[in-house]
């Protein structure tokens, strides 16, 4: 699916990060953990940082200046209203280039939606944008091959893909990064989430 039809369905659906049935911890615990391996607090960049801010206050709140990186242009909006102060980049992560290194990047429920063809190049592409001893979390499938679906559960139609645990593992060594923390963290669901670091 094309990053930007993702785009367009998360322009529907932006508004509901933002409303008072929304649980912000959601994911709080496992960023916190990250933090925890992180050395140094410099530069953040939250990859899909759609429109709730939870994770930018997270970060902001460890010292970190943080950006926030989205493909749709309503959860960039809602974003900038709540952290007018916060860079924002509307782009397409495929096709972003780093304006720098960062000591830590979040891509928590985001790059699964990039297209099967890109996915093991925008994971490279965030580990390679670490700055040494930087620390990665994002989420992926918890499977062991690759696999690339659609779905509609929340409304408008988007694309999944994971590249599968083995080869996200061998994604991260080639990049120089160790694996600090995998987990399962919503069984049954096949949800995981990865801590890496940079060497």
């Amino acid at each position: 699916m094309d990053p930007l039809r993702t785009g367009e369905a998360y322009d529907q659906l932006a508004d509901l990060w933002n409303s008072p049935t929304f649980n912000r911890a959601n994911g709080i615990r496992q960023h916190e953990r990250a933090i925890a391996f992180a050395r140094t607090r410099g530069r953040a960049l939250d990859v899909g940082c759609g429109s709730s801010g939870r994770f930018i206050d997270l970060l902001l709140s460890h010292g970190y200046t943080v950006e926030g990186l989205d493909i749709s242009p309503r959860m960039i909006e809602l974003a900038r209203a709540r952290h007018p102060g916060i860079e924002f980049h509307h782009a397409d992560i495929c096709r972003w280039e780093f304006p720098a290194q960062y000591d830590f990047v979040s891509a928590w429920d985001s790059i699964w939606h990039v297209p099967s063809a890109e996915a093991e190049a925008v994971l490279r592409k965030l580990l390679d944008g670490l700055a040494p001893g930087g620390v990665c979390i994002f989420t992926t499938g918890g499977l062991d091959a690759p696999v690339e679906k659609v779905d509609a559960s929340m409304g408008p139609t988007v694309s999944y893909s994971v590249l599968g645990i083995p080869k996200t593992l061998e994604v991260l060594a080639q990049c120089g990064c160790v694996c600090r923390h995998l987990e399962y963290d919503q069984l049954p669901e096949l949800h995981v989430y990865i801590i890496a670091q940079k060497a």
